[in-house]
């Protein structure tokens, strides 16, 4: 399958010599939603502003729907929908003239039926003839929304489009972008909710210090990279491990009820048999057992850390 977005090692290096962007790969297939995971001034939005010509790459190369976002500009962007972390609105504007200007820009024919389904999907058409400077940041959130798809584009960028948002606004965006996956559209986003991620994506990107650590499925993310942890509840509690036990790398928890012992998933073998064995050999009784996987939080943690690590030694 064609990407619909094509990026082929993109840098991005500011004037005083700060590189924002290091040689950035990715493709994106039309339909997917990719998350893209990273701390502040990892990259992120400069690699979104770059796709949508906000920002003129140092080198490399983007291409959407197969045009090149520098020499095909207007056929690339026509095709992209933004949604950015500021909010700048026109504030006299009323909510219904600012989404059918906004589709105006990109040339696209009137559609009134359209424009009105979107405000009805983001609970925005109730207030289309309020000025938008009387309305909540969570309504002109909205608005940010209702503006990106106006023109009806094929891939939609997200730049933490719910952060610092109401609940209710959390649900509707999501309930809209699962519509838009299934009519097609390719959904980008990047977020500090990273539960948001690990429940919507289908993959998921790892950026720091402008580099592209990993992308991958996300399923097959949290197989391979995640760890399982088995609690044991113990009939006694206790203050100090057998000698017989130290080689497990067990965890004394809840004040001396349960002890942790975490496994690799996709070892061969695990170590549970012989641990409970050993438990009972070493005299301490289990009163019950629970596993816990890792989630995507704690990858996206781990890894963010091996790669400072690895930059500091």
């Amino acid at each position: 399958m064609t990407a619909i977005v094509d990026i082929r090692d993109l840098k991005k290096t500011y004037d005083g010599g700060f590189q924002a962007l290091k040689g950035v790969s990715l493709q994106i297939e039309q339909g997917e939603i990719l998350a893209l995971l990273g701390p502040n001034g990892a990259g992120k939005t400069t690699l979104i502003s770059a796709i949508c010509g906000i920002v003129t790459p140092s080198s490399g190369s983007v291409s959407v729907g197969g045009h090149d976002i520098v020499t095909e500009f207007r056929a690339a962007r026509a095709m992209i929908g933004l949604v950015p972390q500021e909010i700048h609105l026109e504030p006299f504007e009323t909510v219904w003239r600012t989404v059918r200007y906004s589709r105006g820009l990109f040339g696209c024919k009137r559609d009134d039926t359209h424009l009105e389904q979107v405000l009805r999907d983001l609970s925005l058409w109730d207030k289309r003839h309020a000025r938008t400077m009387e309305l909540s940041g969570g309504m002109k959130r909205r608005v940010l929304i209702a503006k990106a798809l106006s023109h009806e584009p094929r891939v939609l960028f997200l730049d933490e489009p719910t952060a610092g948002v109401d609940v209710e606004l959390r649900r509707d965006m999501w309930k809209l972008v699962e519509g838009l996956r299934a009519a097609g559209v390719t959904i980008i986003l990047t977020t500090h909710y990273i539960e948001e991620a690990e429940a919507i994506a289908d993959r998921v990107g790892v950026i720091a210090k402008g580099e592209l650590l990993l992308v991958e499925e996300k399923d097959a993310l949290m197989a391979r990279m995640g760890r399982k942890t088995l609690e044991i509840e113990l009939q006694d509690p206790v203050t100090v491990l057998p000698d017989s036990l130290a080689g497990y790398g067990l965890e004394i928890v809840r004040e001396g009820a349960a002890l942790r012992y975490a496994y690799d998933t996709q070892a061969e073998r695990t170590g549970i048999t012989k641990l409970l064995a050993d438990l009972a050999a070493a005299g301490l009784q289990m009163r019950d057992l629970q596993t816990s996987q890792s989630s995507l939080e704690e990858i996206f943690v781990g890894l963010v850390a091996e790669r400072n690590a690895e930059d500091a030694a």
